[in-house]
């Protein structure tokens, strides 16, 4: 018996198919798959719906507009090399990063570097590489006008902005308020006058509100007040801006009752956004900033049940990998009340899910818990468990050496 490829195999997710009973990344089966890696535990992407995601973002959103991957959500090399040649611009959050985008095609005037804390090593690397630096508080123009001087060498600039609101809705707030990120909205005037007597290229301006936003109403709010903001200090600016960056806050859904993000009130706000801002800054190139969007369901995790033992009427699946390989997916990433990730048995997607059981790794805490009574098919020893939504903030945000066990592979299929 076989899925059509067309319908979903899990009600929290749609990315990917079944063919006879067993879970299908790349058009290769999950046991076969686990053989091709040499083992379990492992991550698995699938560049087809990588692909396919940007083709419909594509789709319905300006063609003006500019897609960025943002690394953070998944550093994988192959990850990396194949986003490199869909968007048109990699962001990243440290001199790794940037390494790793030097290393693909893009040119390094796309690739843009942003974070609170970049030490004098990484801005001298950054000025060296010619990549955009998103300057977040006085002192870092400052250190970087004498870096440059001493480098001899003029850097691209471009102000990230604390906006004065927030992204409401989201997951985690990167905007209004009192924030390490960016320069606050009210001091920026001061900054671009102290600026204008550097010898700095400004391009423009960085303001990321928030991130794993599903109301699209929010997304449209923070979008209308950041171009409406970045037009008010343009005015102020002694050089043309032509760069904004949106930034990101596109979420996917996690749990139940997550709906999916409707990006088509989105992509209609932004046709009339950018009207406006290129009637106002006609040589600006407008970006979003998108990481978690673009990979994260893209991404399994997959693990073997190496034991299974009830437990005073509780049924419990005990696997050889846990939170130190998928920290988010045991709550402990963010999650104020834990929730599960949506999970599954890989190799019978199509058994009916009648036991309620338990899924945890082999970690001797209490924490290692990636499933808790959960109905799953009826699974055995040997069986694989598969955690889907894990393919942004999964492998590299996860304590791999936690108790010493060993680290989890990956794969892009």
């Amino acid at each position: 018996m076989s899925m059509n490829s067309d319908k979903p195999v899990h009600a929290a997710q749609t990315s990917f198919t079944v063919a006879d009973n067993c879970l299908q990344v790349g058009n290769v089966s999950l046991t076969r798959l686990a053989l091709r890696v040499g083992g379990t535990p492992f991550y698995a992407y699938d560049r087809e719906v990588i692909s396919a995601k940007i083709h419909t973002l594509r789709s319905v959103l300006p063609a003006q507009l500019a897609l960025h991957y943002s690394i953070k959500a998944n550093p994988m090399p192959a990850v990396v090399q194949h986003l490199a040649g869909l968007v048109d611009g990699l962001d990243v959050a440290s001199a790794g990063e940037m390494q790793l985008a030097l290393d693909t095609l893009t040119p390094s005037e796309r690739i843009s570097f942003a974070g609170p804390g970049k030490t004098d090593a990484e801005l001298q690397q950054a000025v060296a590489a010619g990549v955009v630096l998103n300057l977040e508080s006085v002192n870092e123009l400052r250190r970087l006008q004498r870096i440059s001087g001493e480098l001899g060498y003029v850097p691209k600039i471009v102000l990230r902005v604390n906006p004065d609101f927030e992204l409401k809705s989201s997951g985690l707030k990167m905007g209004g308020g009192a924030k390490q990120f960016g320069i606050d909205a009210e001091l920026v005037p001061e900054v671009l006058a102290e600026l204008a007597n550097m010898d700095m290229e400004f391009l423009g301006f960085h303001i990321y509100a928030g991130s794993q936003n599903l109301n699209p109403e929010a997304i449209i709010e923070a979008h209308a007040k950041s171009s409406a903001m970045a037009i008010r200090l343009a005015d102020i600016a002694r050089q043309e801006v032509r760069t904004l960056n949106l930034g990101g806050g596109f979420g996917i859904p996690y749990f139940p009752g997550d709906i999916p993000l409707d990006i088509a009130p989105i992509a209609d706000h932004l046709h009339r956004c950018l009207e406006r801002v290129k009637l106002a800054l006609p040589k600006a190139t407008v970006a979003l900033e998108l990481g978690r969007y673009l990979v994260g369901e893209a991404g399994i995790y997959v693990t073997r049940v190496i034991d299974k033992k009830m437990s005073r009427g509780k049924c419990y699946l005990i696997t050889d990998g846990g939170l130190h390989h998928h920290l988010a997916a045991s709550g402990n990433f963010g999650q104020v009340l834990r929730k599960n990730y949506p999970v599954a048995v890989g190799d019978k997607m199509q058994t009916m899910s009648d036991e309620l059981v338990s899924v945890v790794g082999p970690l001797c805490t209490p924490l290692d818990l990636l499933a808790d009574q959960m109905p799953l098919a009826h699974a055995e020893v040997g069986d694989l468990i598969v955690v889907f939504q894990s393919g942004a903030y999964g492998y590299s945000a996860s304590p791999m050496a936690f108790l010493s066990h060993p680290s989890a592979r990956e794969v892009l299929v």
